[in-house]
């Protein structure tokens, strides 16, 4: 149900408090995870809407989502880089793999880099094992990555974005 005012729009987050209109604080992470799922990360917006829904304060909202390693604070980047930290690519470098990134990008796990192209998370597995050290960018893995074939990949995915 939209406003009568036209001026006056709603956004997804508005929505989703709207359809649990009479939600709970047992219902906050339910809550968090529809918001990060429509909007890719939780904003600063988000997480005071969802105080004043559930009658919280923001600060408690956010040191709630602040203990979970699935939510995010920043939006996405374009090359959504996931580093597999998981046993076998642990033994065979990623720690290297993922401080290259680092260094290429001028981002840390859990960052967008400032141009927007490219953020980096760091997973406890991929689940493949036999091709490690693994990334991951947008669903597309990269296997027996290493500080070398690294820059390769990043270049690729910046020449593809100058190309479109």
């Amino acid at each position: 149900m939209y406003p009568s005012n036209p001026n006056i729009m709603k956004n997804a987050v508005d929505h989703i408090l709207e359809a649990k209109a009479g939600a709970g604080r047992d219902q906050l992470i339910p809550l968090l995870q529809a918001i990060q799922e429509e909007e890719g990360y939780l904003s600063e917006d988000s997480v005071v809407k969802v105080g004043r829904h559930l009658r919280m304060p923001a600060s408690k909202i956010f040191g709630v989502a602040t203990f979970y390693n699935q939510f995010r604070f920043e939006p996405l980047g374009k090359h959504h880089i996931q580093v597999c930290r998981g046993t076998a690519c642990h033994v065979l470098g990623s720690a290297t793999v993922q401080e290259k990134l680092q260094d290429m990008l001028k981002i840390k796990p859990g960052q967008t880099s400032r141009d927007g192209m490219f953020s980096l998370e760091v997973v406890a597995c991929i689940g493949a094992c036999g091709l490690a050290p693994v990334i991951c960018i947008n669903g597309e893995f990269h296997a027996k990555v290493n500080e070398n074939s690294i820059e390769e990949i990043i270049e690729n995915c910046r020449k593809s974005e100058a190309q479109s």
